[in-house]
């Protein structure tokens, strides 16, 4: 079973409801790592539920960098283990696991500082390759490093400065074509292998024997029992389990349209002035953006389902890109803004006393905490491990539950949609990088009229993909289709121009 729709989140639900007996996994939270999870238990052979109170990558897992880092900037503060994870883990998702969401992006750092900064920046660099090759990722699919002139870097980065360039130094790594399409991809592969997907299904009084489970459409409320439960709800663990203590970060990105940029090809690196390991870059991204980013702050208080940019950290981005810039950008050339709250651990120990006290170095660990015996907390991380704290945390449930399970095979298990690509060449280019070999699939099984039509001009979504997004991706409104299927919803003038078109074709779908 690959396709996740409304008729087959009801038949899910009504099996909770009437369930005979205990799950042996109840998953709480569709993120990327709740997704993750539920593939990694459903694979094991384990009888597997995941429920999210809004939609598939509602929270944090679609405001990310769009990256699939290899750890240099952990290698860079001393962060061997992280960094090594890191390069593991993208060779795992870029060879085997994702290869058609995952695309090699050159991060282009420009020669325009002292002549030691550049040498630590390409001794790094250098570093950051040796990861490479313990992770085995070959170099056609992960370039080598490589040292560009300033023709060669314009060309790359057409808008660095010219201004004491003197060339660049341009290593690799991962991109995705975006990040909710990765958690949807994971949550369709976990129910091809068995898992309940539930949507909009909220779960209150969690313990680590169930929930009560609300279904947000309806209002109706059952009880559902696990021999495990895991908590995978990121920045809101904290609510579900008192005994986990959160401190969430806020990361913002800034969105500008790509002619802004010269339409780049690569992502222009550029580092923080007094630091070693962080930088803020500009990324060509879809649809003709490109996104300034990245910050890193604290954020107390209540957590938003939408978090917003503050204006200290608009003026930390523009002040931080623009000195590498042969036209320096301001807040008028921006068309949009997202911003993201990573999951950080507040822990007592020999993390919470680091001697960096770095919020960036915090947030990138993760950590698995049981409550109550059988309730596992997976805490922490980011993106690109989420495999390896799906399954630290399957293993620990499997432990904690006493629960007879096969072994882990996610780090070979393709996604649906990895096979070689056989699309038929008619097909847009654009369909292909989200749909990979399902791109023919998505056609074929189109219900709507002119399915390779776009939605609107200049947005490359096709009707199809609507369609689809609805009859095997989950999405249930127009808001699921707008903002985490086609993305489009990252800068309001495009959601405003798209969303009539999309409102239609949801309403078409819905009367078949």
């Amino acid at each position: 079973m690959t396709g996740l729709n409304a008729a087959q989140r009801h038949r899910w639900q009504s099996a909770l409801a009437d369930q005979d007996r205990p799950l042996d996994v109840l998953v709480v939270g569709g993120g990327i790592t709740g997704a993750g999870v539920a593939l990694d238990a459903a694979s094991r052979g384990l009888r597997v539920a995941l429920v999210e109170a809004h939609d598939l990558a509602h929270g944090t897992s679609r405001w990310s960098s769009k990256l699939v880092h290899g750890g240099l900037r952990y290698l860079a503060g001393g962060h061997l283990p992280i960094a090594y994870e890191s390069a593991v883990e993208r060779h795992h998702l870029m060879t085997t696991i994702a290869p058609h969401l995952i695309r090699p992006l050159a991060q282009v750092v420009p020669d325009l500082g002292s002549r030691a900064t550049s040498a630590m920046i390409r001794t790094g660099v250098q570093a950051g390759d040796v990861l490479r090759r313990v992770a085995r990722t070959p170099a056609p699919v992960l370039p080598r490093p490589r040292r560009l002139s300033v023709a060669e870097t314009l060309a790359l980065c057409p808008q660095t400065t010219r201004a004491g360039l003197r060339g660049a130094v341009a290593h690799s790594d991962g991109q995705l074509v975006d990040d909710a399409r990765l958690v949807v991809a994971v949550a369709r592969t976990a129910a091809a292998f068995g898992a309940m997907i539930c949507t909009y299904t909220r779960a209150d009084h969690v313990t680590g024997n169930g929930a009560r489970l609300t279904d947000a459409c309806t209002g109706e409320s059952f009880d559902v029992a696990a021999r495990t439960v895991v908590n995978a709800t990121g920045v809101w663990a904290g609510e579900v389990d008192p005994a986990v203590r959160m401190r969430p970060s806020r990361g913002t990105h800034l969105i500008f349209d790509a002619a802004t940029f010269g339409h780049p090809e690569g992502a222009l690196t550029v580092p923080v002035a007094g630091s070693i390991s962080r930088f803020v870059f500009a990324l060509p991204e879809p649809l003709g953006r490109v996104f300034v980013g990245l910050t890193d702050v604290a954020a107390p208080g209540p957590i938003p389902d939408v978090p917003q940019a503050s204006q200290a950290e608009i003026d930390y981005l523009l002040e931080s890109i623009n000195p590498a810039l042969d036209r320096p950008v301001t807040r008028s050339d921006i068309i949009g803004t997202y911003s993201g709250l990573r999951p950080l651990v507040d822990v007592v120990g020999a993390e919470k006393n680091s001697s960096t006290g770095s919020l960036a170095d915090l947030s990138r660990r993760h950590r698995i905490q049981v409550s109550d015996d059988t309730l596992v907390g997976v805490l922490g991380g980011k993106l690109t491990t989420y495999r390896r704290m799906a399954q630290d945390a399957v293993d620990a449930a499997v432990d904690a539950g006493g629960l007879t399970a096969g072994r882990c095979i996610t780090a070979t298990t393709p996604l649906i949609g990895a096979a070689a690509v056989t699309a038929p060449p008619e097909l847009p280019a654009s369909l292909i990088s989200r749909f990979g070999s399902e791109a023919a699939k998505v056609v074929s099984s189109a219900q709507v009229e002119r399915p390779l039509d776009p939605i609107v001009d200049d947005i490359d979504v096709t009707r199809a993909e609507v369609g689809f997004a609805l009859t095997h991706e989950g999405a249930l409104t127009v808001d699921d289709v707008l903002h985490r299927r086609a993305r489009i919803g990252l800068v309001d003038a495009d959601a405003d121009r798209a969303r009539p078109a999309i409102t239609e074709l949801v309403e078409q779908v819905r009367a078949q």
